[in-house]
């Protein structure tokens, strides 16, 4: 469990970093100044206590490093006439406080579109995350070398990018919660490895959206995001037995459920409904929010759910929103009707296509044809919690 100084540092280190890029450039120069600065403060603060203005303290302290990384960086007088100059701005001030707005700016550079996906999400969690590159590498199961590369050749691409919110920044945001969005879902369910959820990542996506959020308030798709998060991540506890095994939607024990969050989910979501057309993240946080408000799975409204993905299929025609609509067709028409749907399917769905085809199937009482669609998905998922799940429908089933 983090300190409040842990919490305090990772939660200023964007507003210190954006400070600083905003004053001087060199992004990546004044990303090694800021860990720096984070690495002084986790050393004297919990010795010494905490200054009255912490943020105050990382900037000074970052920036004057940053000015001697950058004076010794070349012994050319050009360099040193700028090292000089910036010098003389220190002194004027570098303990001002950030601008309210350096956080997401320091996002929508970490999306700039120069950057693919995965880049994008390093850079967000190295620069706005705070988390190490360690971190970032243990969580995406890759060397720490391999993300290491990820996020220099990142900081590379956006050398030279002016700081700030870019001017067409409605253009870009989309990108923005889409980065945030991919971090929540591999958080919430791990795409490989031996654990079903990695709630740091989950934890630090929700974090970053809510800060987008405060800074956003009105934007009816950053609401929908932060709203779709609550409500999906207020399951977690229930998502896992005692030995880490999945427990389906449908089984799980809903007291575990955290009714905090639910509760602001909802209040979130309802108030993003009512500002003005609904967009797909308020869409995918009306049907978590369905799904939580009913008091067991068979008092789920399916008919509600189904209305709400007939709508998102038209904003987001994608196979894996497709995918969904099939199992709310399937409750609500019944399993043949689903299994159309999930038949006439292409796209990239990986194991999931042949995991709701068996669970149709098994419904369906095709039993020999389930217990094959359990098998195949197994075998292409890399996470263990879904291959065991997967496989023990499947062997329930018998021969």
């Amino acid at each position: 469990m983090s300190t409040p100084v842990e919490d305090l540092l990772r939660a200023s280190a964007p507003q210190v970093l954006g400070a600083l890029v905003r004053r001087y450039g060199h992004f990546d120069a004044a990303e090694d100044a800021v860990q720096e600065a984070l690495l002084a403060a986790a050393g004297q603060w919990p010795a010494k206590g905490v200054p009255d203005n912490p943020r105050g303290w990382l900037i000074k302290v970052a920036s004057r490093r940053l000015v001697d990384a950058l004076r010794a960086e070349g012994a050319r007088r050009a360099r040193e006439e700028k090292a000089v100059a910036l010098g003389e701005r220190l002194a004027t001030g570098a303990d001002r406080a950030p601008r309210e707005d350096d956080s997401l700016s320091l996002l929508f550079l970490c999306c700039h579109p120069n950057l693919t996906p995965p880049a994008q999400i390093a850079l967000t969690l190295r620069a706005v995350g705070g988390l190490t590159t360690a971190e970032i590498a243990r969580a995406y199961l890759v060397p720490e070398a391999t993300m290491a590369q990820r996020i220099s050749r990142a900081k590379q691409k956006v050398r030279g990018v002016r700081f700030g919110r870019p001017d067409r920044w409605a253009e870009r945001l989309p990108a923005v919660l889409h980065t945030l969005y991919l971090i929540f879902n591999e958080g919430y369910t791990a795409t490989s490895g031996a654990s079903l959820q990695r709630r740091e990542l989950a934890g630090e996506a929700i974090r970053l959206t809510r800060m987008a959020h405060r800074l956003l308030p009105d934007l009816g798709e950053v609401t929908g995001l932060l709203a779709l998060m609550l409500l999906t991540d207020a399951r977690r506890d229930a998502r896992t037995g005692p030995h880490g095994d999945l427990v389906p939607l449908d089984e799980q024990d809903r007291s575990r459920w955290d009714k905090a969050a639910i509760e602001e989910g909802i209040a979130l979501i309802t108030h993003a409904l009512r500002s003005g057309p609904a967009g797909p993240y308020q869409l995918r946080a009306a049907i978590a929010a369905v799904h939580d408000e009913a008091p067991s799975a068979d008092a789920t409204d399916w008919e509600q759910i189904l209305g709400l993905y007939d709508v998102l299929v038209r904003l987001v025609p994608g196979p894996v929103e497709r995918l969904n609509r099939a199992v709310a067709v399937a409750m609500v028409r019944g399993p043949a009707a689903g299994l159309a749907e999930v038949d006439a399917l292409e796209g990239e769905l990986g194991h999931r296509r042949d995991a709701v085809r068996g669970h149709l199937l098994e419904r369906a009482g095709a039993y020999e044809e389930a217990r094959a669609a359990y098998e195949s998905a197994a075998g292409q998922t890399m996470s263990l919690p879904e291959q065991r799940y997967l496989r023990a429908r499947a062997a329930r089933l018998g021969p």
